[in-house]
């Protein structure tokens, strides 16, 4: 039976053909033809293209002569910060834009700007979270009028094939978007010392691949032929020892990363206690601190995030969103399944602080400490009975290290110290004075202290 709109199909000496009843726009054959050019790569590009950005970044930076010291005392001389810029690629991974990138290449920029390659106008962005250890940072788009913008799809963790066709994408040299093709070479190579960058990465296991990664990569996606995120270009070999051979942060250290920054001891500068897994839905509780407001608040371990205030929340960027706009200034109501049965919790946020700081520090280790320039922390007071003193830390020591990384802050330090038990130690790098004779000499060295 024939009707409008209805396809035949016509065998005749093998070959088959399909024919279209009463339909004007399939009456030619050749709209039914498949383009041989549109291959499983150009489908995957065509699907994520329009999420990857070009990300722009301007750093203030003062730059002194030998002998500016003497031009200002003498002549009020004051040279102005010069600006430097940099180039590097991001993707986005929320709709309310939220953009993937590498911390190298904004966490020290003043001024974050944003492109599509589709659009003219750049988008300011600030930004959200920043993984040293991991090289992972979120961006923020702040747009002048709210919208909705294009997102990249995860691969689930670990679904990697040896060989498969890959592609990343990015900005190389400041050329605008870009696209270079290759193959899957490894999915746990270990980085070589010749990686090009400047400080140690805290990545285990990096995919590398054939497919050109080139300054300005850093930050892209690299995507599979279902057009998923597998990873994000962060390295290439120095080009004097190699050339074809480039590094990614595979997909499950990045979800890691983002779940350890945006729902992990603290969310925006306040602690909620409880670690998530997962990216997105459903949100499950890992580990819950004890005496944190998550704990406080009834959240256990195997919980599903269900709401947050009445919101549905399908990621951890949603999630963190929520949890920051309450601050501490309001409790949260979060409304969780646990083991099939649906509940309501209500926790506050406490400003971290009010708890990571030098009273925490007192209590576990026995000393107090305060900012020194250029950089580390003062050892202010040693309590002479406590860890501190038994390591023999003495006032006026200069605390440079923890676990041989560098202090941020000494919020983040009381938090290092927190998630230790008692009987566990930290090694501390140090940083002091000897006095040999009329000559004071520096040195260094590194002191084992019992967490009480």
């Amino acid at each position: 039976m024939n009707r409008p709109g209805f396809l035949q199909r016509l065998v005749l000496k093998g070959w088959v053909f399909l024919h279209c009843v009463g339909l004007p726009s399939c009456a030619e054959p050749a709209a039914l033809a498949l383009d041989p050019r549109r291959d499983a790569t150009v489908v995957a590009v065509e699907r994520v293209m329009p999420s990857v950005v070009n990300i722009a970044t301007r750093t203030w930076v003062e730059r002194e002569h030998p002998y500016e010291g003497l031009w200002r005392q003498y002549y009020g001389y004051q040279r102005k910060p010069e600006a430097t810029y940099s180039r590097g690629s991001g993707v986005v991974v929320n709709e309310d834009g939220y953009v993937l990138t590498n911390t190298h290449v904004v966490a020290d920029a003043d001024d974050i700007w944003v492109k599509f390659a589709e659009e003219e106008d750049p988008i300011p962005a600030e930004r959200v979270v920043l993984s040293k250890a991991k090289d992972v940072a979120v961006l923020r788009l702040r747009p002048k009028t709210p919208r909705k913008f294009p997102t990249v799809t995860f691969a689930r963790d670990d679904d990697l094939l040896l060989g498969e066709t890959v592609v990343a994408l990015g900005n190389p040299f400041n050329l605008g978007a870009s696209v270079s093709r290759g193959i899957l070479s490894s999915k746990s190579r270990r980085a070589p010392s010749e990686v090009a960058l400047g400080e140690s990465l805290d990545i285990a296991d990096w995919l590398q691949t054939d497919a050109s990664i080139n300054p300005g990569n850093s930050g892209g996606p690299l995507i599979n032929l279902r057009g998923e995120l597998i990873g994000l270009n962060v390295a290439v070999l120095n080009p004097s020892y190699s050339q074809g051979i480039g590094f990614a942060i595979p997909v499950k250290q990045i979800s890691a990363a983002l779940a350890e920054t945006l729902s992990g001891v603290t969310v925006g500068g306040f602690w909620f206690g409880a670690q998530l897994s997962g990216l997105n839905r459903p949100l499950l509780v890992e580990g819950v601190q004890p005496r944190s407001p998550a704990a406080q608040g009834g959240l256990r371990v195997g919980d599903a995030i269900l709401q947050v205030d009445g919101k549905a929340v399908n990621s951890l960027i949603d999630f963190n969103r929520e949890l920051v706009q309450a601050k501490a200034d309001r409790d949260v109501v979060l409304k969780v399944s646990r083991k099939g049965e649906v509940r309501m919790l209500r926790l506050r946020l406490i400003d971290e602080r009010v708890f990571f700081n030098n009273d925490l520090l007192w209590k576990r280790l026995g000393l107090r400490l305060k900012a020194a320039e250029p950089g580390g922390f003062l050892v202010e007071s040693v309590d002479k009975a406590g860890p501190a003193a038994r390591a023999d830390i003495r006032v006026g020591m200069l605390l440079s290290a923890v676990d041989g990384a560098r202090m941020d802050s000494l919020v983040a330090f009381a938090r290092q110290v927190f998630a230790k038990a008692t009987g566990e130690s930290l090694k501390l790098g140090l940083v002091w004075g000897e006095r040999r004779g009329l000559v004071v000499y520096r040195t260094e060295g590194e002191a084992e202290v019992v967490v009480r």
